[in-house]
């Protein structure tokens, strides 16, 4: 119970420091909830919660097409061009990371490739923020965290003990990862069945992570 504890803290923390404006509610838009449905449904099936790809470019972009990173990322899902080609490869139909259609389609097909693959080693059951947290970090990052979280003798496979070791990993800014999962849970969580997001007085966040 006491490892617990110091893993929620950890994370609660981290949000806390780096995520006050969490669901930036005064500009969020419904304009492209039904392509979010749409890609949800054709790459994680009808039952999975297509909100979470919403709260996801709300984190990324504030659902800003226009939005360019430091490093390159680019419009809605932020994804890099290198990206946008591989997913392009084994799907010919998405055709301009430029477009928001094909953007949010690229971003949901990343995601799912990244959740067949944190599935496929841990099994569905908290398999969502590894999801998140690579789409930020590299699925390597992760990978590297949860060597870290064996020899520390927690259990790799939960997402607390994740944030518990993060500060010991090797070349990763586990600061902007951590909060970026934890804002995009919280994004979710303010919003209802529709998608629609409470609005709130905090000033919007602007600057796209990368």
């Amino acid at each position: 119970m006491k490892k617990t504890l110091i893993r929620l803290s950890v994370c609660t923390a981290l949000l806390l420091a780096g995520g006050a404006s969490t669901a930036r509610g005064d500009t969020v838009t419904d304009r492209y909830d039904d392509t979010f449905r749409k890609y949800s449904q054709r790459f994680f099936g009808p039952g999975y919660d297509w909100r979470i790809f919403k709260a996801q470019a709300i984190a990324e972009s504030n659902l800003n097409m226009n939005a360019k990173s430091w490093v390159g990322a680019r419009g809605l899902m932020q994804l890099m061009p290198s990206t946008f080609k591989e997913v392009r490869s084994k799907n010919p139909e998405i055709l301009s990371i430029d477009k928001p259609e094909w953007n949010i389609a690229a971003g949901i097909y990343y995601d799912r490739q990244l959740w067949k693959q944190w599935t496929d080693q841990q099994g569905e059951n908290g398999s969502q923020p590894f999801m998140l947290g690579s789409y930020n970090a590299g699925r390597g990052t992760l990978l590297r965290a949860q060597d870290v979280a064996r020899l520390e003798v927690l259990d790799p496979a939960i997402w607390g003990s994740i944030c518990t070791v993060a500060p010991q990993v090797p070349r990763w800014r586990h600061e902007e990862t951590l909060t970026y999962v934890e804002r995009i849970q919280a994004n979710l969580a303010r919003m209802d069945e529709q998608g629609r997001v409470v609005k709130d007085a905090s000033p919007p966040e602007t600057t796209p992570t990368g």
